[in-house]
């Protein structure tokens, strides 16, 4: 059953997309006789939850009003005291909210901090889904204990990601390209191989030129340090940038890249190349809850078989490009039989008008 109080707190959650991490993205309203008192999301960078905003505009209005919100309200210290409390304070009545928070420290305890205090707790699960939908990485941050990995990529109608000569232009268009630009907006981090920095000079840079809580995080795979001091992403780096390499890298190299300030990571994995698996670990311990990859067939495949990626979403233009030369989207040995087939589900279809679409899948674990 649809509610309008709800409806609006997911509107103003959305507002926060981007800037909240690694907290959740979060929306507040208060209704006290069918009229809005209080309004509020979340952004890190002003620290107060999306409830505390809603109650600093509401002041006394307050007592006795419900409030509709996304997520769970905290009860536990971080950042800020517990919102569970500050709304017992407050006097609110009833609390709406679509879903339990999965993070540890709250689950369920600030609900039982409402309840005890007398508070009406309901859970309007109709919104359940799309609740969650705003905050994947943080849910699977907060179940998984690493990022959310989602490998992105352009193809032409028969997988393939380049052509085998002249690369000039697009495969897809400005509108999904546009889109694409959304999904680096709401990860925290992005991944390409030194091949894609070689042959593009890409800056791999958040054009949206929308507020983040960090910069985006731009991570180079490079097992032999080849990348060049004078690359436009090197060149760019403000604190916003990382290499994974090996411990047969040059030490020359690392040196002049840590000068720069640029961190080396040194992965070391089987055949002289970079362990992906240990990627999600450090940027879990670092606080990112997202990793967007956005690369070459061969690191493509690279991270499917090291079982990383969480899901995909892969655009797809009108065209054909053929032959047994153009790159497939994952290149690699591959999988030898189709039993051995990387399986995925809950597949979802986007079109992108007039001609385009996207796929969005998960990969089976």
């Amino acid at each position: 059953m649809k509610n309008p109080w709800m409806d609006e707190a997911l509107a103003l959650a959305r507002e926060g997309a981007g800037r909240s991490s690694p907290n959740p993205t979060v929306g507040a309203i208060l209704v006290k006789g069918g009229e809005v008192v209080g309004r509020g999301y979340h952004v890190h960078a002003q620290v107060k939850h999306a409830e505390m905003v809603a109650l600093d505009e509401a002041g006394l209005r307050a007592r006795g009003a419900t409030l509709y919100i996304t997520l769970e309200p905290c009860s536990h210290h971080g950042r800020t005291p517990p919102c569970a409390d500050a709304l017992v304070q407050a006097g609110i009545e009833r609390v709406v909210a679509a879903m339990e928070d999965p993070n540890p420290a709250v689950a369920g305890q600030g609900f039982r901090r409402l309840q005890e205090a007398g508070i009406a707790v309901e859970i309007a699960s109709d919104y359940a889904e799309d609740a969650a939908a705003l905050n994947e990485a943080f849910l699977h941050a907060m179940k998984t204990g690493r990022p959310l990995v989602t490998l992105k990529a352009a193809l032409t109608l028969d997988g393939k990601i380049a052509a085998p000569e002249d690369n000039s232009g697009w495969i897809t268009s400005e509108r999904a390209r546009a889109h694409v630009q959304q999904i680096r907006h709401g990860s925290d981090a992005i991944l390409t191989g030194i091949g894609t920095v070689l042959s593009d000079d890409c800056l791999l840079t958040d054009r949206t030129g929308l507020e983040r809580s960090r910069p985006l995080l731009r991570i180079v795979a490079d097992s032999t340090l080849r990348l060049p001091l004078d690359s436009r992403i090197v060149t760019s780096a403000r604190g916003d940038l990382a290499v994974l390499t090996t411990s047969a890298a040059s030490a020359d190299r690392r040196r002049a890249l840590e000068q720069r300030g640029i961190p080396v990571l040194v992965f070391d994995g089987a055949n002289g190349r970079t362990d992906l698996a240990k990627l999600p670990e450090y940027l879990a311990s670092e606080q990112y809850r997202s990793l967007m990859i956005e690369s070459g067939s061969k690191l493509n495949w690279a991270v499917l078989e090291a079982g990383i990626a969480d899901k995909i979403f892969f655009y797809y233009a009108p065209k054909i490009l053929g032959g047994l030369h153009s790159l497939p989207v994952a290149g690699g040995t591959g999988r030898q039989r189709r039993t051995d087939a990387i399986q995925l589900n809950r597949v979802k279809l986007h079109a992108i008008p007039p001609d385009e679409f996207a796929v969005e899948a998960y990969l089976e674990k």
